[in-house]
């Protein structure tokens, strides 16, 4: 029976195919998607708003989307794992 870390780590693995399916950057399209996004989610500017503390929020809600979308790019599942759970990295059972 699987453990619930080799359970997880399958569930993330799964994921990370998905995004990088949905986001494949040899794909005009995608690679024109992802370009809008990372300007409509402040990607690289401050999502900081003096004195507006409720755009702020907002601007920084579409900021974690956008990296979201970028560690499941990146990231490898044991990463994503230690991001999500809040801890380290699991460690892998030598399988020999």
């Amino acid at each position: 029976m699987a453990s619930i870390i080799e359970t997880t780590l399958d569930f993330l693995s799964g994921r990370k195919r998905a995004y990088q399916l949905t986001f494949q950057l040899n794909q005009p399209a995608n690679v024109a998607v992802l370009d809008d996004l990372s300007k409509f989610c402040r990607a690289s500017e401050t999502c900081a708003v003096p004195g507006n503390h409720d755009k702020t929020m907002m601007l920084l809600g579409r900021q974690e989307v956008w990296l979201r979308i970028q560690q499941h790019l990146q990231l490898p599942p044991e990463t994503l794992f230690a991001l999500y759970s809040g801890g380290q990295p699991p460690q892998q059972k030598d399988k020999s």
